[in-house]
């Protein structure tokens, strides 16, 4: 991602922070991927890496019964759903860490569900999968999101919001080879629906876009970055045919790499 300014990350993190997850998905999504992990064990141990404030964090604890690590290397987002931890009374069941999801910091062939909705992109796909493979038992199942290119030449406007926080996009084969080159077998993959778009990621976004535009009046700085985070849910209405969201399940073999 290309290196901005403090004010943008501040702006950014009020934008993000207040919404119910910071990157598509729904219960829905979440619970097709789950059944696709037909032999995960009845109470699995779960790494949510890059979980944001854990709007997919809670819908792990409510769909499974296992022990969930959630973790990102966002102090207060962690904060965030530590408390939301507390209030729900899942505080034997989920515990929610800072960390670097390049070096996590647990122990090697310690989970049973590697979970990430999102986020692996961030420190680049193929470390991402290595990073998990690690991690996982022998037969321990990968679940993750990773954005996608549907078409080829999108319009140059659209191409360059992507390359400035993903330039190394590429398209529905190139992930499924990164998995193959890992050493994971692949369980299967599906294109998250655009209602996982709006309800509870764009449509909420923009509300609150509204709502800090009426607070920052009269700030230029301010009001220009939340007019570039605004483009992104326009992008998505104009162009959405040249992208996806896909959810990929994978499997680390009983016999290793």
């Amino acid at each position: 991602m290309a290196e901005l300014n403090p004010r943008f990350w501040e702006v950014f993190f009020e934008v993000y922070e207040n919404l119910p997850r910071q990157g598509p998905g729904n219960r829905a999504c979440a619970a097709k991927a789950l059944s696709l992990c037909r032999e995960l064990r009845d109470s699995p141990a779960i790494l949510d890496l890059g979980c944001g404030v854990g709007g997919q964090t809670l819908l792990l604890a409510e769909l499974t019964s296992g022990s969930i690590v959630a973790l990102d290397n966002h102090a207060p987002s962690i904060e965030r759903l530590q408390r939301t931890i507390a209030e729900r009374g899942l505080s034997q069941r989920v515990k929610a860490l800072v960390g670097d999801m390049a070096d996590p910091k647990q122990p090697p062939e310690s989970f049973d569900l590697i979970w990430s909705e999102g986020a692996l992109y961030s420190i680049g796909l193929s470390t991402a999968l290595r990073v998990c493979y690690e991690l996982l038992k022998a037969g321990g199942y990968l679940a993750f999101t990773d954005a996608i290119w549907r078409k080829e030449n999108p319009p140059p406007a659209m191409k360059a919001s992507f390359d400035f926080d993903y330039p190394s996009m590429g398209g529905l084969q190139d992930d499924l080879k990164a998995i193959r080159d890992t050493g994971f077998e692949l369980v299967g993959h599906f294109s998250l629906p655009d209602e996982a778009w709006w309800d509870d990621f764009y449509t909420p976004m923009e509300a609150r876009i509204a709502e800090l535009r009426a607070k920052y009046t009269g700030d230029l700085e301010a009001s220009t970055i939340l007019d570039q985070l605004a483009e992104e849910p326009k992008t998505h209405r104009l162009y959405s045919d040249f992208y996806a969201y896909e959810f990929f399940v994978a499997r680390r073999t009983s016999l290793g790499k």
